[in-house]
């Protein structure tokens, strides 16, 4: 058997890593290929192209980058041609993958989508690429499946990858406690993991600490940087508060998560680790002046946060803005950090969300689903 896997993004190539350790446990003598990251390639992909250390977000972003992505889809193409895989199995990255998919079908090669895009939240009119090009999509949010059957997708619940991450975390005891042997309350911030987010949302985060510290006696923050150079760049932007009690650490973001009372965090598929943290969290997300405008039209989700989408209500507060909102998150932070019944309160929420969606095996259920679908496609053709 021949599996290939097209994973575009660092959370991708983590959650296709693991998709493709279920189907080697599965079947030892699988060969993938496709694009991917570093995860992928210990899992034992043959890669194209590292794909995920490569991640595109926005419009003019996208458009830039077309002839790259040219290249990489003719190499696909061709691989599709030479090594004839028995399935596509692609991990999120609409974009790219959209093209992908239609030229796996053209060819007669079944596609899939584990760890689907959220076209329910951006892109509804996208469903009907998904229907003619994709033979099966594996949901990953429960809401998510019946959104997709009243479409018409074939579809299956398998929950989320993410979950599978979680549990076999391992967290480092050394920097747990030397940050606990210091003083001080701690606030979590997470910057997102792309270069432009962390630009876009970084000042205003800064902004809202120092609000935080001018209010609350003894708190310290810690921003997790996901990046060598977007952490160097964040160290830049705090020559501007040199007396704010704060520090950037690389690689530490789970570490982070589990030392913070509460977080303000960028908007993305962190949330899922914050609720499963049961972290009191402001989100926000900052999008171009010119380009907010089409947000309000394109988005369809009533909310940004996964947290509050699994909960279908406000449970933690969220901020898609076009400017400065540090006045308006910080209170809120601030109210957590001196009301412990407020903050407990959210605790108590999130943790009857958690209990309802954080549960680990995703990428063993989906290889499942895979290897029944691939047989029944075969008693078919027979």
């Amino acid at each position: 058997m021949r599996i290939f896997i097209s994973a575009g993004e660092p959370s991708g190539d983590l959650h296709g890593s693991n998709f493709a350790a279920e189907l080697r446990t599965a079947i030892p003598s699988v060969q993938i290929d496709g694009f991917g990251g570093p995860r992928l390639v210990a899992a034992g992909q043959e890669q194209l192209f590292p794909l995920a250390d490569h991640p595109i977000m926005g419009f003019w972003r996208a458009v830039k980058a077309v002839p790259t992505f040219w290249g990489y889809f003719k190499q696909a193409t061709k691989r599709f041609e030479t090594h004839r895989p028995d399935a596509v199995v692609l991990v999120d990255y609409p974009g790219f993958h959209w093209h992908l998919a239609k030229a796996a079908h053209q060819r007669g090669i079944p596609v899939y989508w584990f760890v689907p895009p959220q076209i329910w939240a951006w892109a509804t009119h996208r469903v009907k690429w998904m229907k003619q090009s994709v033979d099966h999509v594996f949901c990953n949010l429960p809401f998510e499946m019946k959104w997709y059957q009243e479409r018409g997708v074939n579809c299956s619940f398998i929950g989320h990858p993410y979950f599978d991450a979680l549990s076999k975390q391992v967290l480092d005891p050394v920097f747990l406690a030397e940050q606990r042997s210091r003083p001080g309350r701690i606030v979590a911030l997470l910057p997102g993991s792309r270069t432009h987010e962390v630009h876009d949302n970084v000042p205003m985060m800064l902004r809202s600490a120092q609000l935080m510290h001018e209010v609350v006696p003894g708190v310290r923050f810690l921003v997790a940087g996901f990046k060598a150079q977007q952490a160097d760049w964040i160290r830049e932007q705090l020559k501007k508060y040199p007396e704010l009690p704060i520090e950037v650490h690389l690689g530490r973001t789970p570490e982070i998560i589990h030392l913070g009372e509460v977080c303000l965090a960028v908007s993305g598929s962190v949330s899922l680790e914050l609720l499963n943290a049961t972290i009191p969290t402001v989100t926000v997300y900052k999008v171009n002046k010119m380009l907010f405008p089409l947000v309000k039209v394109f988005k369809h989700a009533r909310y940004i946060s996964l947290i509050n989408l699994l909960a279908e209500k406000e449970l933690t507060p969220e901020f898609l803005v076009n400017k400065d909102a540090s006045a308006s998150m910080a209170p809120l932070l601030i109210n957590w950090l001196k009301d412990e019944s407020s903050r407990q309160a959210t605790i108590d929420q999130m943790q009857q969300v958690k209990q309802g969606v954080a549960r680990a095996g995703a990428c063993r259920r989906a290889v499942e689903h895979l290897l029944e679908l691939l047989q029944s496609k075969k008693k078919l053709a027979a």
